[in-house]
């Protein structure tokens, strides 16, 4: 008994001390004196029971109860932030307890073991209890309304292809599919499996597999991070042919995904540039590839052989007109748009690595010949296809390095645009840069004019993109009209909703004051536009109060880190003193985009919510730096690098409270969320990079794209864990997962068979973002004949 007396007296020294030393910190720096008083009266406890004296359990019981008073006034009865403060606390409380009628026997007192040792039971069960809950969702935003149920596909309509990267040229995400449905989901199952040979090596800024394939009559196409093309039958998953493109680059080592074109059925918009033809029986139905090292193939798709008669035997060199282009400084990662007779391309540019990188310039080439049809230079208005200068386009200004979209009838494109490098110090950015930063640009599908364009954040000193592909929505009126919709999400965690032909706000958009900063030789917006007719969704001002932790001492150093910086909301200006960034660079919403389903209006949003600490360092004091991922980031060129680190606790938890990614149901009629979820467990994942083997779903951060159908289904895959799960889209309610080998951070797709009838849901699975498990995994899944 001396010996466990001296054992638990030791953790109750270390934890009190370790509260001490780290709430004095925390007082100093204007945060919550609990943890110096709670640390004292542990350290008191400690000495006590190390005294053998039951005075020391009463102690601690005392700080117990007040901690317990201190959580509730702090945070009311949430799950998750109560954990924090009292899990651990529950623990130490009943080894105490366990420990008191020892302690008052060794003082020759009654031991009243059957009181004690009975509050301890029940102090056992409510502990376990609690544990049990975990694993049930918390956070979760019930159904406010009630859905009409799914309406029937109509069975003589024609099944539409999975023809792009976003299903259709609208980026909807959507299928008409109702083979599937919330009543058998239950019972999918493996159809077939493929292997791309080619597994992504990386862990975040390396090669990552970010695919969604696309599906045309019974072929499916799909390209790899390294980026070879390949095509699968849709039935068995037989490889058919396969391509290398090839190309590598120092980081971002991937393809989002490859586009299609049928010159038998395409709208033709534009003439060839040389008043030429094409001979139209050459390869006329196409697979477009993008690669890293900035080249764009067109492939026949019945033979994966290059298109002789686009560009050079079937590539068009992207670094013509650019200027210099340094490894990894310019390439495509994401889908090339094909719209009419047009393929265009956009790409990313490296952040932070200096001023002057490549040009931004958004080019459209004749999808038949590969000629330069049109270009888009967002700094030179007078350019409107080669450069005018023998620099070339206009360098270092903002890029479209995400997926667009394309109306038709209104023959307008869509072009999701970033900021210009680098992201934290825009001293030196034009008017120009300044115009089409961060905003969504509606260009003539036969000109490349701008027609309007709407800024999402002014003077963006964030990286604040808009990351994803802006999805065209006829929305229903009353009467019987409908109102022709853009939806954009943002890096903020806001969702911008605009008429797709004027650029105008559907959803009410606020011009709000933001704080100001103090650099010298930089300038700031005096306010910032907050789409504050949409769901905001994971972007609140955070207070010491939200700071969290798998245990108080995480929680209390993320309280001592968050109290040391500077944060004013989701617009706090980077300064030369640390700024904490929420949401981060990674978002909010990412490159995933959105899906929504036209039977409801109901559009479903998957977000991940990770904060980012910053801080600008002068010039002469930058050392090193790369500008790939976390660090020091050299911003060569301006007057300051800048240091970057996600907002993890010690343990490489984020500091906030839970969830760190969910789903959310938005109507688009009404603009208001009609349900949210958390999404991910921790079950492969965990402190340190450690795997916790439990299935606890606290929300994790998504990276990937959703699938709805008709049916009433939600599928996503995107998250930390190694599922993939399908939610009812009316409820939320998770209806069916299945594990995958290793994550995926791909988009999952759908399609009908055109010779079996018979739907499959498919997923590529490379690994999840952080894991360092890794696959070439493509499955299909299907119900069972």
């Amino acid at each position: 008994m001396r010996l466990w007396l001296y054992i638990l007296a030791a953790a109750l020294l270390g934890a009190g001390l370790f509260f001490v030393i780290g709430g004095i910190k925390l007082i100093t720096l204007g945060g919550s004196w609990y943890f110096t008083i709670a640390g004292i009266a542990l350290v008191l406890s400690a000495i006590q029971i190390f005294r053998a004296k039951s005075s020391g359990a009463a102690l601690f019981a005392l700080t117990f109860l007040g901690t317990v008073v201190w959580a509730v006034w702090e945070v009311g009865f949430e799950f998750w932030p109560l954990i924090s403060r009292l899990f651990a606390m529950s623990i130490g409380l009943l080894m105490v307890m366990l420990t008191w009628p020892a302690l008052r026997r060794l003082a020759g007192a009654d031991a009243k073991s059957a009181p004690i040792l009975g509050s301890a039971a029940v102090l056992a069960l409510a502990i376990v209890a609690t544990t049990v809950s975990a694993f049930s969702p918390k956070n979760v935003v019930a159904p406010t309304q009630t859905a009409e149920a799914a309406k029937p596909v109509d069975k003589s309509a024609p099944v539409a292809d999975w023809s792009a990267w976003g299903a259709n040229v609208a980026g909807t995400r959507f299928a008409a599919l109702d083979e599937i449905s919330p009543a058998n989901v239950n019972k999918l199952e493996v159809a077939w499996t493929a292997h791309t040979g080619e597994t992504p090596q990386s862990t975040g800024s390396g090669a990552e597999d970010q695919n969604t394939p696309i599906q045309i009559g019974d072929s499916l196409f799909l390209c790899t991070a390294y980026g070879t093309v390949i095509s699968y039958d849709v039935d068995s998953g037989k490889e058919k042919w396969r391509y290398a493109a090839g190309g590598t680059v120092p980081a971002w080592q991937r393809c989002r995904g490859v586009a299609y074109y049928d010159g038998s059925t395409a709208q033709r918009v534009t003439e060839q540039p040389d008043g030429s033809t094409i001979d139209p029986s050459i390869s006329p139905k196409r697979v477009f590839v993008p690669t890293v090292d900035a080249r764009l193939i067109a492939l026949d798709a019945d033979t994966g052989k290059p298109a002789a008669n686009f560009g050079d035997n079937g590539i068009v060199d992207l670094k013509i007109g650019m200027g210099e282009v340094k490894p990894g400084y310019y390439q495509q990662t994401s889908t090339p748009l094909v719209a009419a007779n047009l393929v265009i391309v956009g790409g990313r540019v490296a952040d932070n690595n200096e001023t002057g990188e490549p040009p931004g310039v958004v080019r459209a080439f004749d999808a038949a010949s590969g000629q330069l049809v049109w270009a888009w230079d967002p700094g030179n208005e007078a350019v409107t296809r080669e450069p005018l200068s023998p620099e070339g386009y206009t360098r270092g200004t903002p890029n479209v390095w995400s997926a667009m979209s394309y109306d038709p009838k209104l023959g307008l494109v869509y072009l999701p645009t970033g900021n210009a490098t680098p992201d934290f110090w825009a001293g030196e950015r034009t008017a120009l840069d300044d115009k089409y930063s961060s905003s969504l640009v509606a260009v003539n599908i036969a000109t490349g004019r701008p027609v309007w364009h709407y800024q999402t954040v002014h003077h963006d000193l964030w990286d604040f993109d808009v990351p994803a592909q802006p999805v065209l929505y006829d929305i229903p009126n009353a009467d019987g009209s409908t109102t022709p919709a853009v939806v954009a999400v943002s890096k903020t965690g806001m969702i911008y909703l605009l008429n797709r032909e004027t650029g105008q706000p559907i959803a009410d958009i606020v011009e709000k004051p933001v704080p100001q900063g103090n650099v010298e030789g930089e300038r700031y917006s005096p306010t910032q536009p907050f789409s504050v007719g949409m769901p905001m969704i994971g972007n609140q001002t955070l207070a010491e109060k939200d700071m969290w932790g798998a245990t108080p001492f995480d929680q209390l150093l993320c309280r001592i880190s968050f109290k040391g910086m500077r944060h004013e909301g989701v617009f706090t200006p980077p300064g030369l003193d640390p700024a904490l960034q929420f949401p981060g660079s990674l978002g909010g919403m990412n490159w995933g985009s959105v899906s929504i389903d036209p039977t409801t209006s109901y559009m479903y949003v998957n977000d991940m919510r990770l904060g980012l600490a910053n801080y600008k360092i002068p010039r002469d004091d930058v050392k090193g730096g790369n500008g790939i991922e976390m660090g020091v980031v050299p911003q060569l060129g301006t007057p300051f690098g800048a240091m970057r680190q996600r907002f993890l606790s010690q343990l490489g938890i984020p500091c906030q409270a839970p969830p760190f990614g969910t789903l959310s149901a938005i109507d688009l009629k009404t603009h208001k969320l009609v349900w949210q979820v958390p999404v991910g467990t921790v079950e492969d994942t965990g402190p340190l990079g450690i795997k916790m083997g439990l299935p606890i779903p606290i929300g994790m951060p998504t990276l990937g794209p959703t699938l709805s159908t008709q049916s009433g289904l939600v599928f996503i895959a995107g998250t930390q864990d190694f599922y993939l799960r399908a939610f009812d889209s009316r409820t939320g309610q998770e209806v069916w997962k299945s594990r995958l080998p290793v994550g995926s951070q791909g988009g999952p797709m759908t399609y009908r068979s055109p010779k079996t009838g018979k739907q499959y849901i498919v997923i590529t699975a490379g690994g999840a973002r952080q894991s360092p498990e890794r696959g070439d995994y493509v499955i299909a899944y299907a119900l069972p004949n």
